[in-house]
């Protein structure tokens, strides 16, 4: 049996607290590399947590002062390779369509399929330490875990092939200006800034929150007329879901709204 940490282990820590889930990559021996056990468990929890209305917001960490180095080449034994490339692609989906807000925390090495990883969530807050990597042609290698679509839609088509082309190592300032981070903080500062942000969206109206998350999504490969029509879509269902009326009492009385994402019944 493969010991905690051991280059066979998978070990993915999950642990709730006041909506936010909070799941943490823990295989230091391999710089939290994913075997397809760790996707496998990883999507796993994602699909436990997407019907789960406890779970108001997920964030997604690695342990050890390392984010994650991507996938672990040579990990999965005589598997095919395109079933092990299917099983990181299904995770990387259940992470980016997941329908409640997602923030990458992000410190020391982000490294291939794990800065893509990363870059699946809505959120990359990273420490001042962080450093990214397209590493692929360094291996051998082509992009994947999403790579070829997240990053031309963030940041062009050129920059997106320098970045996958060249596999130049980045710090996170330069990501950030790239706007690729959504945030860079002190190292002292990354757990109580993820912290701070991650109940923001657990305390927001679930439903709406997700709606929107989804509208944008639709929205990037949409016209102007059919976003429209979605939005008019999505509003109507939140008109029939009682978080309005708490947000609009609470707007009145000038007091925090306690949302609770039910619908109306008789």
């Amino acid at each position: 049996m493969a010991q905690p940490n051991s280059p066979t282990s998978s070990q993915l820590e999950v642990e709730q607290v006041d909506g936010v889930l909070t799941l943490t990559m823990n295989r230091p021996a391999v710089r939290n590399a994913l075997d397809a056990e760790q996707w496998r468990r990883l999507a796993s929890a994602l699909g436990d947590a997407k019907h789960d209305t406890s779970v108001r917001a997920v964030v997604l960490t690695g342990a050890g002062g390392v984010f994650s180095s991507g996938g672990q080449l040579g990990a999965d034994g005589p598997a095919h390779p395109l079933d092990r490339m299917r099983i990181i692609s299904a995770t990387a989906v259940a992470l980016h369509d997941f329908p409640k807000p997602t923030i990458a925390k992000v410190s020391g090495p982000a490294i291939g399929g794990g800065w893509n990883l990363a870059l699946c969530c809505d959120f990359v807050i990273c420490s001042s330490n962080a450093t990214f990597a397209q590493v692929f042609p360094r291996r051998g290698l082509s992009v994947d875990v999403g790579g070829s679509w997240l990053l031309p839609r963030l940041i062009g088509m050129q920059k997106a092939k320098l970045l996958m082309m060249t596999g130049d190592l980045l710090g996170a300032a330069e990501v950030e200006r790239l706007g690729l981070a959504t945030q860079v903080v002190e190292p002292e500062e990354l757990d109580s800034v993820v912290e701070s942000l991650a109940a923001r969206l657990a305390a927001g109206p679930p439903v709406a929150l997700s709606l929107t998350k989804s509208l944008l999504h639709q929205a990037a490969g949409a016209d102007f007329a059919s976003s429209l029509e979605a939005e008019a879509i999505a509003q109507a269902v939140n008109f029939a879901g009682e978080d309005i009326e708490i947000g609009m009492k609470a707007f009145k009385a000038r007091t925090a709204p306690s949302f609770t994402g039910r619908w109306y019944s008789e």
